[in-house]
């Protein structure tokens, strides 16, 4: 069963995506901040993250450089899930090493065909 980490301060989102998810098979498991995301990260070791890029403690970009940079880590495909669609955002996200920019609010079965075909590679 391939793990989902899904890194969001919106409960609501949160709530959503693992009962979504879930459904579809996966285990899910959530993190509101990046301190708890990066512990997850490295305790878990998730198949994919689909992370906001508003956190409370740090900012997505920067939580994705962070995972990127080690050893163990660094291959987990990464999908950037935020309100904000500016290109100087998403070139970021990309540079910094997400496999994928989804500006909320997102069509679920976008969401299932863009998470299948990142497993599927």
């Amino acid at each position: 069963m391939k793990k989902i980490l899904v890194i969001d301060d919106d409960l609501n989102i949160q709530e959503m995506l693992e009962s979504v998810l879930s459904e579809l098979g996966y285990e899910v498991d959530v993190a509101s901040d990046g301190g708890q995301a990066l512990q997850r990260v490295n305790q878990d070791k998730p198949d994919l993250i689909i992370m906001d890029i508003r956190l409370p403690d740090i900012d997505g970009i920067s939580l994705c450089r962070e995972i990127r940079q080690l050893k163990e880590t660094s291959k987990i495909p990464i999908f950037m899930l935020t309100a904000l669609s500016d290109l100087t955002t998403y070139h970021d996200a990309k540079l910094f090493g997400a496999v994928d920019y989804i500006v909320k609010p997102f069509d679920l079965d976008l969401l299932r065909e863009k998470i299948e075909k990142v497993f599927s590679e």
